[in-house]
């Protein structure tokens, strides 16, 4: 049996035209709050992003410093701070094409999901901004009031996805198969092993790599952020 559509959504550089891990980092360096120089943290983050842009950066890598900024501050202090953070860095970076983007899926009666690398504390909040309830993150883990500076389960970055979209929608009973149409937006050379699951891969403000590939393999090529600056301050 076919179900309605099923659209999953990349976040960073998909529908932000930043990326809200290395954003959230810098946000944290830039203002004294990283546990460390800010010249030292901004050095680590801008490393991170290099490895990830190159396709060398394990979620592992990626933990050790993105998970262990939560670990190290109150559950307070970073509700606090992410409230700064959307105000002054997400929200402002929210486009009206990207909006549109999502409701058009909505509206139709789609099942719709965000599924993202950066752990589940930094987008919750956006993905609630978008209107989307479903979040598929790298889960920071949580314990006894607050973060612990380690992944929880199976992270969600490349084949993770994957594993972690399966596990989702056998949780609400489904299965990819049981969808007439599958739909996955993403920006990432990273995203391939999701993008060759569904029925109708999105190349959204693609990578170069992934631009290249799509091209090749005829895959839809969206464009969303032509006249965006690449991030407001």
């Amino acid at each position: 049996m076919n179900y309605k559509n099923l659209v999953l959504f990349d976040l960073d550089h998909t529908l932000l035209p930043i990326d809200s891990d290395y954003q959230w980092a810098s946000f944290l360096a830039k203002t004294g709050r990283a546990g460390t120089s800010p010249e030292e943290a901004i050095k680590i983050n801008d490393d991170l992003m290099d490895q990830y842009n190159k396709g060398t950066l394990t979620a592992n890598q990626s933990a050790e410093f993105m998970l262990k900024l939560l670990s190290i501050n109150s559950t307070y202090n970073l509700a606090l701070w992410h409230e700064e953070f959307m105000r002054n860095i997400v929200r402002p970076n929210i486009t009206e094409s990207a909006v549109k983007l999502v409701q058009e899926h909505l509206e139709s009666g789609a099942v719709c999901a965000i599924v993202t690398a950066t752990n589940n504390f930094v987008t919750e909040p956006i993905a609630r901004a978008f209107g989307i309830k479903n979040l598929i993150a790298t889960e920071a883990e949580y314990t006894m009031g607050r973060f612990t500076g380690r992944i929880l389960g199976t992270p969600s970055f490349r084949e993770g996805k994957v594993i972690r979209v399966n596990k989702w929608l056998s949780n609400i009973g489904y299965k990819i198969q049981d969808f007439h149409n599958s739909f996955f937006y993403s920006d990432s050379i990273n995203d391939l092993p999701l993008m060759e699951l569904v029925t109708n891969p999105i190349a959204t403000n693609p990578s170069n790599k992934l631009r290249s590939l799509a091209a090749d393999r005829k895959w839809e090529i969206l464009d969303i952020f032509d006249n965006f600056e690449d991030f407001k301050s």
